[in-house]
C-alpha cells in the first residue's frame, strides 16, 4: 500500500505529516491520588470500625480511633489515599463488614 504522506510531500513539500495524538488518560487517571472515604452509620461499634481500619489500611489503633471519631462527628472521613487499585483493595476490606465507603479520584 502506498505511503500517501510521502507521495503528497513529493508533490508539495509544504505538506507536513499530521501529528499523532496518543491517549494516556486511563493510565494518568489510575496514577492520580485516589481517596477512600468512610461514612458514618448507626450499625457498627467504634471497636468494629477501628479494627477494620487497622486491617484495611495498616494504621495504628490510635489513628483508627481518630478516624472513627471524625466519621462519628463529621459524618465522613478520608481514611486512605493512594493508587486506585490499592484504594480498591482497602475499600474491599472495609466492606467485609458492610462499612459504607466511596472511592474519589
Amino acid at each position: 500500500m502506498p505511503d500517501f504522506a510521502s507521495i503528497f510531500a513529493a508533490i508539495d513539500p509544504a505538506v507536513v505529516e499530521p501529528d499523532v495524538l496518543t491517549d494516556t488518560t486511563d493510565e494518568t487517571l489510575l496514577d492520580t491520588p485516589w481517596r477512600v472515604i468512610l461514612f458514618d452509620d448507626d450499625i457498627h461499634t467504634f471497636e468494629d470500625v477501628i479494627l477494620q481500619l487497622m486491617k484495611a489500611t495498616g494504621c495504628s489503633e490510635q489513628q483508627g480511633e481518630k478516624h472513627a471519631w471524625t466519621v462519628h462527628t463529621r459524618g465522613k472521613d478520608l481514611v486512605y489515599e493512594g493508587e486506585f487499585f490499592e484504594c480498591f483493595r482497602v475499600q474491599g476490606v472495609l466492606k467485609e463488614i458492610q462499612l459504607v465507603t466511596e472511592i474519589e479520584g
